[in-house]
């Protein structure tokens, strides 16, 4: 194949996208592997080649939780990244607390497993993805509660929306007493599984209120209460994604 023919099938197989760095390793002596949440091609694992060398012209803009304008080719197994354009620095605030870093661990890789099937919800997983990452890198509210949100909001754009006000099984309307992972939220008391939670009203109050982002009510939250929400997100989480998040214990809760 001549220069001009490889030249044109290069050009051919390149894509441009914004993406958010979910996780990297090593390849090499110098590369990295580069697993990214694009806003239009879904999940993305791709080379960044060079990247661990001083001199490379990716720098900081390929770490986990940044968000950047990337040029990419595709490729059999790995795409390969060409050019990255920093356009949300958040890994930096983010990267130095430890509790934040913590909190966007859980995010992306609650992110990576809700996208690795469901390329059609890539879109709305970026942007739901992307604007937590930006507010926890302000501190706009509490880390858990970021981070309690962002597991409800993406649980319900995967298929898997919680019901806090109507029984989950059968639509009675509430307010119930019992939750049921399984079922879908609460429950009534017709519907409630044997050994079933009975988080307080408060809780109940404050996990709608994540779910719908109704930041004045979940700011105003008791403790107690944030970490029984917790509690139940964490188990809904684990039963609809059929796996323990390796990144969720190491979560500060206050």
């Amino acid at each position: 194949m001549g220069r001009l023919s490889v030249v044109q099938s290069f050009a051919a197989r390149s894509y441009r996208d914004d993406a958010v760095v979910l996780r990297t390793h090593k390849l090499g002596e110098a590369d990295r592997i580069i697993t990214l949440l694009t806003k239009h091609h879904g999940q993305v694992r791709a080379v960044a080649r060079g990247i661990r060398r001083t001199t490379s012209r990716f720098g900081a803009r390929l770490e986990p939780f940044m968000v950047a304008d990337l040029q990419l080719v595709s490729g059999k197994t790995l795409d390969i990244v060409t050019q990255a354009v920093a356009k949300g620095a958040y890994g930096g605030n983010i990267a130095a607390d430890y509790g934040r870093y913590t909190v966007a661990a859980a995010m992306t890789e609650t992110a990576e497993k809700l996208t690795d099937v469901d390329g059609e919800a890539g879109t709305a997983q970026y942007n739901l993805l992307v604007g937590a990452l930006a507010s926890l890198s302000r501190g706009d509210h509490a880390s858990e509660l970021i981070l309690d949100s962002y597991l409800l909001r993406a649980l319900s754009t995967g298929g898997w929306a919680p019901s806090f006000t109507d029984c989950a099984r059968c639509g009675a309307p509430g307010p119930h007493t019992a939750f049921s992972a399984p079922l879908g939220g609460m429950v009534c008391g017709d519907c409630r599984p044997p050994g079933s939670p009975a988080p307080a009203p408060e809780t109940v109050t404050l996990l709608g209120a994540l779910l719908t982002g109704n930041w004045p009510t979940a700011d105003a939250s008791l403790p107690v209460h944030r970490r029984e929400s917790a509690g139940l997100v964490a188990s809904y989480l684990q039963w609809h994604l059929e796996r323990v998040l390796k990144s969720l214990k190491h979560v500060e809760r206050t």
